[in-house]
């Protein structure tokens, strides 16, 4: 009798575990699907690098889940890995390489998505010979991409290196000629310096590129990655200000050629095979050209009245010298978010948010959580379904749902993306899509 009522009471705290287990199981996969079919409404999808799952593969131990830095990206539906929000992916490759069973392969969009793309080889060379593209210009973010890339693009070249320059001896050509001193065109510059390459980086701004324009203590890497001159850099989390005293102390182990302000402003590929590289101070010769530039391009701007007022900005650099004021902040992505978030850990400031749409949509898994956390506390206001209409010298107008409201207002920041490079790529005889099938496999690393 001891005996059964001991199994009775096993079976009921197993049952009552097993069934709870099942519920939140349940539970999870519901909002998985409805998830699933929220996505469409916000995107058509992956539009750069995103995960191929293999269903027949796959043995469903969601470690490809949990992995993701972005957050519910993918999740277990029918026991199978799935891809559920397909526009935050920004691929990280995390997935493929937490995999157990090589069930995630990394692959490019469709070829919609890449209608806009340049059409690169697996080596990242575009349709013009011995012209490269490293970086987010490819399709691709995030700085470890970036940094892999430009790596590679040089191993590609230096391979070539003893037949190009059969073909020109001429002392004062370049073998390879780096546009952009970001994460990828340090990255290469660094790895021509290792393979002896003669060089040179041309950068219009300052070094860093993009993240040296990033909010203080953004958060810029979320995974390892190798470094040339360094090797394998095992930190987890980088913010912009380590990025970029890494960056100055290796560059200082090497004699890197690099001119900074000085912008290209054309790229031409002679009848000799030699490229002439035309910039705002001179013109070079180089036997390769790798393009290492952001896709961001020029600010877009809004096209109102008052856009061009002294206190109307496109980039904020230092959040913590505004202090006290009342703000606007146009835009709903990452940019726009943590900007808005930065400027609310000011002393008095008063931070609005002005979105066109009715939620957040495309946002980072730790940029949504944040904001929401902004918003309880109500340290930031925000406008859905809003837009600016007039800037002025101490208030704003803008339009919320068909009503015109006035704030009050200091300073704007305006995050509307910017207008691609394409117009430059074409000029340089760079060939945009894919003509077959609008996919290829990339190795993740």
């Amino acid at each position: 009798m001891e005996t059964l009522l001991t199994w009775t009471i096993a079976g009921a705290v197993l049952g009552f575990f097993s069934i709870r287990y099942w519920i939140a199981n349940r539970r999870k996969e519901a909002e998985a699907r409805a998830a699933s079919e929220r996505g469409p409404l916000f995107s058509d999808g992956p539009n750069a690098q995103h995960p191929l799952i293999h269903a027949d593969a796959c043995i469903g131990c969601g470690g490809c889940v949990t992995v993701c830095p972005e957050g519910d990206v993918l999740a277990l539906v029918n026991g199978k890995a799935t891809i559920v929000n397909g526009h935050k992916c920004i691929g990280h490759g995390l997935c493929a390489e937490e995999c157990p069973v090589g069930a995630i392969t990394m692959v490019m969009a469709r070829p919609g998505a890449t209608a806009d793309t340049p059409r690169l080889s697996g080596e990242h060379e575009t349709s013009v010979p011995n012209l490269f593209i490293a970086g987010e210009l490819g399709g691709l973010a995030l700085i470890k991409n970036a940094v892999n890339q430009g790596r590679e693009c040089v191993d590609a070249i230096a391979s070539r290196m003893n037949e190009l320059r059969k073909n020109s001896s001429d002392s004062l050509v370049f073998d390879v000629i780096i546009v952009g001193a970001g994460p990828a065109g340090i990255s290469a510059s660094l790895r021509a310096f290792e393979l002896g390459l003669k060089s040179l980086t041309l950068e219009r701004e300052d070094i860093g590129g993009t993240v040296s324009k990033y909010p203080r203590q953004k958060l810029v890497m979320t995974s390892p990655v190798e470094f040339p001159g360094y090797g394998k850099f095992r930190q987890m989390q980088l913010s912009k200000e380590e990025l970029l005293a890494f960056w100055d102390k290796i560059m200082k182990r090497a004699d890197l050629n690099i001119r900074t302000m000085e912008g290209v402003e054309a790229v031409n590929r002679n009848d000799d095979g030699l490229f002439q590289v035309r910039t705002s101070a001179s013109e070079y010769r180089s036997r390769t050209v790798i393009l290492a530039l952001g896709r961001m391009g020029t600010p877009r701007r809004l096209g109102i009245k008052g856009e061009d007022l002294s206190h109307v900005y496109y980039r904020l650099i230092e959040a913590d010298h505004y202090r006290g004021k009342n703000m606007l902040v146009v835009g709903g992505g990452d940019s726009a978010i943590e900007a808005a978030m930065g400027l609310a850990l000011q002393e008095g400031n008063r931070v609005t948010l002005s979105y066109r749409r009715g939620e957040f949509s495309r946002l980072k898994d730790r940029n949504a959580k944040r904001i929401h956390e902004h918003l309880q506390q109500g340290r930031i206001e925000v406008l859905f379904n809003s837009m600016p209409v007039e800037f002025r010298s101490g208030s704003v107008l803008i339009d919320c749902s068909g009503e015109t409201r006035q704030i009050e207002n200091d300073f704007v920041w305006i995050f509307a993306g910017g207008s691609s490079p394409t117009g430059f790529l074409k000029a340089c005889g760079i060939e945009f899509g894919d003509p077959s099938n609008g996919r290829s496999e990339v190795v993740c690393g």
